[in-house]
């Protein structure tokens, strides 16, 4: 889900690199020592699973784990992202610098507004699962919504290709949501603390 360069207008690219160095300020403000190995794995999880793609018009449909990225980041995601993103445009031409700001702020902006709806779910042995479903959906939802807004206001003209994007990524709304849903529920059995559960009594548990 990259937007490449010479497409969008100049208040949008301006915007996203604003919003994504705020995001990424508080990201590296957030994290802490014990995350920085997590991090790091997430960020070249990404980096991977983006790179098998299937462009489609200015973007490209792929795996994003930016859901589950959310749910074990939280804000921490913003910096993972972008790392990810600034290696992905120097050694593959992926997106581009003067796009950079924008594609992180639709990926880990996104990402957000699904891990803050569901993340509370988490403490529930009987929403995990379907916290973790919905957290991925939306957050793929999300971006690809972002995506076809940033693309709309630059110009009308890309209406239907905005449409053409957001449908594009149905499927990939369904994978993800499974992904992070097996993920969540794998951690929450063997390593509950990186979901932040040993932090408070889980639901029914114990």
């Amino acid at each position: 889900m990259h937007l490449s360069e010479g497409i969008l207008s100049g208040p949008i690219l301006l915007a996203g690199g604003v919003f994504a160095v705020m995001g990424t300020a508080i990201g590296l403000r957030k994290i802490d020592q014990e995350r920085i190995m997590t991090t790091a794995l997430l960020s070249a999880a990404f980096f991977v699973a983006s790179l098998v793609h299937v462009p489609i018009g200015p973007g490209s449909v792929h795996l994003l784990l930016n859901g589950l990225m959310a749910l074990l980041l939280g804000w921490g995601c913003f910096p993972a992202i972008l790392v990810a993103l600034s290696l992905q445009a120097i050694f593959f031409q992926f997106g581009g610098f003067t796009v950079l700001g924008v594609n992180v702020v639709i990926i880990a902006g996104s990402a957000l507004v699904g891990s803050f709806f569901f993340r509370p779910w988490l403490g529930d042995p009987k929403k995990r699962a379907v916290a973790g479903f919905l957290a991925g959906f939306l957050s793929v939802a999300c971006a690809a919504l972002f995506m076809a807004l940033a693309l709309v206001t630059t110009d009308q003209n890309f209406l239907v290709t905005a449409r053409l994007v957001f449908l594009a990524h149905l499927p990939v709304m369904v994978v993800e949501g499974m992904i992070t849903m097996f993920v969540v529920s794998f951690l929450a059995r063997v390593q509950p603390e990186i979901l932040g559960l040993d932090q408070h009594k889980r639901v029914g548990e114990g």
